[in-house]
């Protein structure tokens, strides 16, 4: 596995870029390998992987986390069409607190972005049909489950989409701002 990671502008997210070999058939990548991901510093238990299908364009789903023992890493990438993939800092001692990176990812690169527990992630999709495929370190905990309104102005997150054209759960629509949120990282 052809792998670099690149540290992004928040420490703990990174850009993992995969080398895709290409040739008249079309390409072939090694997509995750637990032993490439070590080997570059990353050691992470992946224990699940999620799929999901977004129709519109301008579909927000997030912003997740999962607190306690349940706390979980993601690794995101794109199958198809292309969204921006946000992971906002929850952690309160942390120098960052309520920072975010966001990361553009496309079905067209092997490009995948690394969430570690301790952030909210969400995602917006660009183009309809956009497909998201990602793996987590701990199983899903319904009890556990947390979230921040996608459009908390304090982020100060540039979405590509306006709050009145975006498709969202309603679950999603009701989060907490940040500064309501009692369940963060110390």
């Amino acid at each position: 596995m052809s792998l670099i990671l690149k540290p992004l502008a928040l420490a703990g997210p990174m850009l993992l870029t995969i080398k895709r070999f290409g040739d008249n058939r079309g390409w072939f990548t090694e997509s995750y390998k637990k032993a490439a991901l070590a080997e570059a510093g990353l050691e992470v238990d992946f224990v699940q992987d999620n799929h999901s299908f977004s129709a519109q364009a301008g579909t927000v789903r997030g912003m997740h986390y999962q607190i306690g023992a349940t706390a979980q890493a993601k690794l995101i990438r794109c199958l198809r069409g292309r969204l921006v993939s946000v992971a906002v800092d929850i952690r309160r001692s942390s120098p960052s607190f309520g920072r975010h990176v966001m990361q553009e990812l496309a079905g067209d690169s092997a490009d995948q972005l690394f969430v570690p527990a301790g952030f909210a992630h969400g995602f917006c999709t660009l183009e309809p049909d956009t497909e998201i495929f990602y793996k987590v370190d701990t199983y899903y905990a319904p009890q556990d489950e947390r979230g921040i309104l996608w459009s908390d102005p304090a982020l100060a997150i540039a979405w590509p989409v306006v709050p009145e054209r975006a498709v969202l759960s309603a679950k999603d629509a009701l989060h907490p701002l940040l500064r309501d949120q009692p369940d963060l990282f110390d």
